[in-house]
């Protein structure tokens, strides 16, 4: 089993976010968000040191993250560590009363960074009103700007 992205890596960081985010709930697309964010930080204006270095197949890896996420988020759910709620707009989740005592317990210096950069995210993009896929958008322009760049690069090269 590769522990890098394995469900019970993608839950424990579902459970940084969800624990900093308490009471709150969230959607799936949040935590999607959320996720990239807190691993690639350094992404974001005034953000803390990217856990994770940067990816030339940026934009895929979001794919595949909401993916790893529901898959993360069974395990949280079946560990009694979250809850989903259904509403109108369709599922969300929450962090139990034993979110916080568990994540705790877990003395892993990644974990530590998690849990700080989910608090940083907390503070800075879950202001009242604030959609967090505003953030994205930050990110999603960067990766435009990278990939025009780079082609234009490549073009120049070519000429030469």
């Amino acid at each position: 089993m590769n522990p890098l992205n394995s469900p019970l890596e993608v839950g424990i960081r579902a459970l940084a976010l969800l624990s900093a985010t308490f009471p709150r709930r969230l959607d799936v697309a949040q935590l999607v968000y959320l996720d990239h964010a807190m691993l690639h930080s350094g992404d974001l204006e005034d953000g803390p040191a990217s856990l994770y270095p940067d990816l030339p197949a940026g934009p895929g890896e979001l794919g595949m993250r909401r993916r790893l996420i529901e898959q993360g988020l069974v395990v949280l759910l079946r560990a009694g560590l979250a809850d989903m709620t259904a509403t109108s707009d369709g599922f969300t989740y929450g962090a139990t009363e034993e979110a916080a005592s568990f994540l705790s317990v877990l003395e892993s210096p990644y974990v530590g960074q998690l849990m700080e950069r989910a608090a940083w995210l907390t503070t800075t993009y879950m202001h009242e009103g604030m959609d967090v896929r505003d953030g994205m958008k930050q990110i999603i322009q960067r990766w435009t700007d990278r990939f025009h760049t780079n082609a234009s690069d490549r073009r120049e090269d070519e000429h030469q």
